[in-house]
């Protein structure tokens, strides 16, 4: 029989509803598959055993009373570190978290609390969600599932190990430019960044205000829509929380694409990408013929000057949120110091990491007198241009495809030496979050080593529906 650990959220829910399962079972057998794996994969920065338990046993109480429980009532979910969880160690992977306890919720966690969901721990990831890899983490290294000599991904790398090595039904991940899908198609794994403002971003600990959105991690398609149903919707508490009302995520999964115009632009497939990677799109979009679709070969030139847009803008805005972090008011203080100034220069250099002070001094250099005009200003004339780009092609598709990486997951240490190698392993991802577009990965083959391939469904502002649609028809009948 398969493990109750490695189901899906739906069918999981049916276990219970049909009394097959406790939530409480469910619980320790998620609990017990942790302690056996993670010593191996280290996904988790904090385990919340005795929450966990509490909370499923609530569920069998509604299961037992006979209330109806929600699709996600009782389903252990991994958060990442980033994200608010009241009275949980909230660390952001960094020394200077290292001991912070929020007072809050996030929205979105408050929204699968609503639900009932089980959270059972909090997810390792990049610091301040600075990175490709998780290994700037300052307390571990998550590993790949799929083969631990390689990296999960990142920034969400703890995410999607964990989903994918069974530690959590599902997982929140936050996606800057690329953190939630690019880790989900290393990993092998489900990975969406919704619209920007469909989800809120109220206790979602800043890198870049503009570009940051929290999104699932699952196992399947189905299960993605039924999280993003779920945390989805207006919040008064973010004022760049989108007014509209939730569409019908799991309505749009019939599992038919025929008619569907999905765009192939000719950027994502060049030299650059990996023959395994070029192959599994167009095995992809040959699938997409075979069920009715209609592929339509498009471009997007301003993909050329993306990668530098993303890193001057996020670098610019972390540099501004992380100013906050000085040593007086929450988390980690230097000890030792003379007055105010050696506090603030002492605290913030023993207590960020190497690649959190690189973008926060390039962010600074960007922002400062005399480099403004030449750097942001022409950064953001650039976004404009992007976004432009994106609403010219979806006039005439639907959905575009792509990679989710140029590569497949790499060894530990291949990149971290070159930063610009890492940075460019995200060419393929953040331009969407530049543009505010929602955009789903998801896996499609392996390469030579048997690595996971991730296929990249990109759609229009609100096109999520699209998208999952797109992506269902694909991983039922495109294989």
């Amino acid at each position: 029989m398969k493990a109750l650990v490695s189901m899906t959220a739906h069918e999981l829910h049916d276990k219970l509803v049909n009394r097959e399962v406790s939530a409480l079972e469910l619980t320790r057998a998620q609990l017990a598959h942790i302690e056996e794996t993670e010593a191996e994969i280290e996904s988790y920065i904090t385990v919340t055993s005795a929450s966990a338990l509490k909370k499923a046993e609530e569920v069998d109480k509604k299961i037992a009373a006979g209330e109806e429980i929600s699709p996600l009532a009782g389903i252990p979910v991994a958060i990442k570190d980033n994200i608010s969880t009241k009275g949980v160690l909230t660390t952001c992977a960094s020394k200077m978290l290292y001991n912070y306890v929020p007072p809050y919720s996030a929205d979105a966690y408050e929204r699968l609390l609503g639900q009932d969901a089980v959270m059972v721990g909090k997810a390792n990831m990049d610091e301040f969600a600075m990175g490709s890899s998780t290994e700037n983490s300052y307390f571990k290294k998550t590993k790949n599932p799929r083969n631990t000599a390689c990296v999960p991904g990142g920034s969400s790398g703890g995410s999607a190990a964990a989903v994918a090595a069974d530690e959590a039904v599902f997982a929140l991940g936050s996606d800057t430019g690329g953190s939630i899908r690019q880790p989900a198609s290393f990993c092998g794994v489900v990975g969406m960044k919704p619209t920007y403002g469909l989800v809120s971003r109220y206790g979602l600990i800043a890198f870049a205000s503009s570009l940051d959105q929290i999104g699932p991690i699952t196992k399947d398609v189905r299960d993605c829509a039924t999280v993003l149903s779920a945390i989805c919707g207006k919040d008064e508490k973010d004022s760049t929380s989108l007014h509209v009302s939730t569409p019908d995520f799991l309505g749009a999964l019939t599992g038919e694409c025929k008619g569907m115009r999905v765009g192939l632009p000719k950027e994502y497939l060049s030299d650059a990408v990996d023959p395994a990677v070029r192959e599994a799109v167009l095995s992809a979009a040959k699938a997409y013929e075979s069920m009715g679709a209609e592929i339509v070969e498009c471009s997007l030139p301003m993909l050329d000057y993306a990668l530098e847009t993303y890193y001057l803008i996020s670098s610019a805005e972390a540099s501004s949120n992380l100013a906050r972090y000085d040593g007086v008011r929450y988390g980690f203080r230097a000890e030792g110091c003379e007055d105010l100034d050696s506090l603030f220069l002492k605290t913030r250099s023993e207590g960020f990491g190497k690649e959190v002070k690189r973008r926060i001094m390039l962010g600074t250099f960007v922002l400062s007198s005399g480099y403004y005009d030449a750097y942001y200003k022409k950064a953001q004339k650039t976004r404009t241009l992007i976004c432009q780009d994106f609403a010219r092609v979806f006039e005439t598709v639907d959905c575009i495809l792509t990679p989710t990486s140029p590569c497949t997951a790499w060894k530990f240490g291949a990149k971290s030496a070159d930063p610009v190698q890492m940075y460019l392993a995200d060419i393929c991802t953040v331009s969407i979050n530049i543009a505010g577009l929602p955009a789903l990965s998801m896996p499609y083959g392996t390469d030579g080593e048997g690595l996971p391939i991730g296929v990249q469904l990109i759609g229009p502002r609100l096109g999520d529906a699209k998208i999952l649609k797109a992506a269902y028809a694909l991983e039922k009948g495109g294989r």
